[in-house]
């Protein structure tokens, strides 16, 4: 599977971008404000993916962070979610008041993205509200201790702690289960496998 693109900004549309690696295009979908944070034509960009396989296509979606891409595989997982739906709210709102609207149960907020009614925000708060339960209130950085803070960003760890924070864990426990993880796997394991292994540390 592709998980991350590393290149050159080559092109980029309305819901799109053309990332050039090595030569080659890989054209993903993406949010706007992952769209937003690319920079310009010509700019080396760093954008992680998700790859979706169904029978009549296949699509390359992309994460300005690993926490963005998290929420988009929680997001996806509700029922009368597609990834437009999900790529609409991550549009709309950042990761953080994706977050707090799912732990405070507050569906209008959801509504806010173009084609989410109520009745869909409702359902996504409800089946979402435990996993960002104790995130509520949390910008970035608050409440981070002296171990998360010493995970720069940008690299396996860090961005695995990310991705354990947006799917509702606090900064401590994030920390310690994928600390333990990286024990275990080596620091040259790939993001999702720090990931896979420190939520089940997390959840175990």
């Amino acid at each position: 599977m592709i998980a991350k693109l590393t290149g050159i900004l080559d092109d980029s549309g309305p819901d799109w971008a053309v990332i050039d690696v090595g030569g080659v295009g890989y054209q993903v979908q993406a949010s706007a404000r992952t769209l937003a944070s690319l920079g310009h034509r010509g700019d080396r960009v760093v954008v992680h993916t998700e790859l979706q396989v169904s029978e009549s296509d296949m699509r390359l979606i992309g994460f300005a962070s690993a926490g963005e891409r998290a929420w988009f595989r929680l997001l996806t997982v509700v029922q009368g979610v597609g990834s437009k739906v999900a790529l609409a709210i991550l549009s709309a709102l950042t990761v953080e008041e994706v977050q707090r609207a799912c732990a405070a149960g507050d569906a209008a907020m959801i509504a806010r993205a173009n084609g989410v009614g109520p009745k869909l925000a409702s359902r996504i708060v409800n089946e979402l509200k435990d996993k960002a339960g104790g995130l509520a209130g949390l910008g970035p950085g608050a409440g981070i201790t002296g171990d998360v803070a010493a995970l720069s960003p940008g690299s396996i760890s860090g961005d695995a702690v990310s991705a354990l924070q947006n799917l509702g864990f606090k900064p401590a426990t994030a920390a310690a289960a994928v600390a333990g993880a990286i024990e275990q796997l080596g620091e040259a394991a790939p993001l999702g496998d720090v990931v896979r292994v420190a939520l089940k540390r997390a959840t175990g």
